[in-house]
């Protein structure tokens, strides 16, 4: 399959090409059905003959290119209509009836509203393709997106979240004149999952009814179904939340497929290089020493140990706190012992051969390093974030 991109330098356009390369050079195997060839990618830069032919030997064509900031409202029409025509009228003269995909807007539903120009130059650019499907018989696809997210948006341009991310990345001022607005976001990756369909013929019909999507199998319009909806107040909740977790090193709930995990990486992609890295807090003395890796709102905290050679560390107990102790380098033993009872429990741990050892609890325990020269590195991770007012830790030795 050969596949033509117009805009291919803008924030979907980069994310769709990647991800397309992915596929052709074999790194992506999850879209076994997606076979490509050639992907030309044009922008106002290209030379003409890249677009030419593209039109001419293309088996699919996402048309991505459009203006949404110009300094004069006129340009609107010119990118937006205009160089749609001229890229169908290559397609006509090349005879090339394959699948066109077009990028418009949610704003194609408010120019009754708003009498927007931007809006109108969108419905236009609609209406354009929607006739050359007629008169052609080619499938056009006519995907109207809602307000974008994720990594490459280019912020203080068109991207509010975009320009929230690298603002409070880079420890600069923001300006929310209204938390409560609330906005319907599309994550780039859900984009271009949806756009991949479209590829395998698998593209999501529906028509709109103000500005909701309602499926129809014969609906004029595609639409990619993952959006989320957030009020400006929450997103920036959690970005300053992002920014302080190296502090903290607490880590907010972002489970699969949530809007959280999506704007944490998003958030991530914005890190200055002097914030990509960061040091932690490691808590010494002559036996070794002890440092938080990470914290959670609910799934406990992770740490590493480090035991000089012959030291024992623990020799404490705890009521319902219980732990994993993870070797990952150097020679040791666990011992564990449940209280009121003689019997031990003993586990020779290794770096070379990684077990996970429950500290179970009622059970006093400790480690030792059985090694006379290096060091024993234990990852732990504990059920609970530790609590000062309330540690449930009891000195006892096994």
């Amino acid at each position: 399959m050969n596949i033509l991109i117009t805009g291919a330098n803008g924030f979907v356009g980069r994310n769709l090409v990647e991800n397309l390369k992915a596929i052709r050079d074999g790194k992506n195997r999850t879209r076994p059905n997606i076979r490509i060839d050639t992907i030309w990618e044009y922008d106002l830069d290209t030379p003409r003959s890249v677009l030419e032919e593209g039109c001419a030997k293309a088996d699919f064509v996402f048309h991505l290119a459009g203006v949404n900031r110009p300094r004069d409202p006129a340009e609107f029409e010119k990118g937006n209509f205009g160089f749609s025509s001229e890229l169908l009228g290559l397609l006509r003269a090349a005879g090339n009836r394959c699948p066109v995909m077009l990028s418009s807007s949610l704003q194609a539903t408010l120019i009754g509203r708003y009498n927007g120009d931007y809006g109108r130059s969108k419905r236009a650019g609609e209406d354009l393709f929607f006739r050359y499907a007629e008169e052609t018989g080619a499938k056009v696809l006519v995907f109207r997106l809602p307000n974008l997210a994720g990594k490459w948006v280019r912020p203080n341009y068109n991207s509010a979240v975009g320009t929230f991310c690298h603002n409070i990345a880079h420890d600069l001022p923001i300006t929310v004149n209204d938390p409560s607005v609330e906005l319907e976001l599309l994550f780039i990756d859900d984009l271009v999952d949806a756009l991949f369909d479209a590829l395998e013929g698998k593209e999501r019909h529906c028509e709109y009814d103000g500005l909701e999507p309602l499926p129809r199998e014969d609906g004029r319009f595609c639409w990619a179904p993952v959006t989320h909806r957030a009020t400006l107040g929450r997103i920036v909740e959690l970005l300053r939340s992002f920014h302080d977790q190296p502090k903290t090193l607490l880590m907010p709930a972002i489970p699969a497929g949530s809007f959280e995990k999506k704007l944490y990486s998003m958030y991530l992609s914005y890190l200055p290089r002097e914030k990509v890295a960061f040091d932690l807090k490691m808590n010494e003395d002559a036996r070794g020493s002890f440092t938080e890796l990470l914290k959670t709102a609910d799934h406990g905290q992770f740490s590493v140990n480090i035991s000089k050679p012959g030291i024992t560390k623990g020799q404490h107990w705890h009521n319902a706190k219980w732990e994993f102790f993870i070797v990952v380098s150097g020679h040791g033993l666990i011992q564990e012992r449940k209280l009121g009872t003689d019997e031990i429990l003993e586990f020779e741990v290794s770096g070379e051969h990684i077990q996970a050892v429950h500290m179970l609890p009622g059970y006093t325990h400790n480690i030792i390093n059985l090694s006379e020269t290096e060091n024993l590195v234990t990852l732990m991770w504990a059920n609970e974030l530790f609590d000062p007012a309330k540690p449930d830790t009891f000195f006892e030795p096994v």
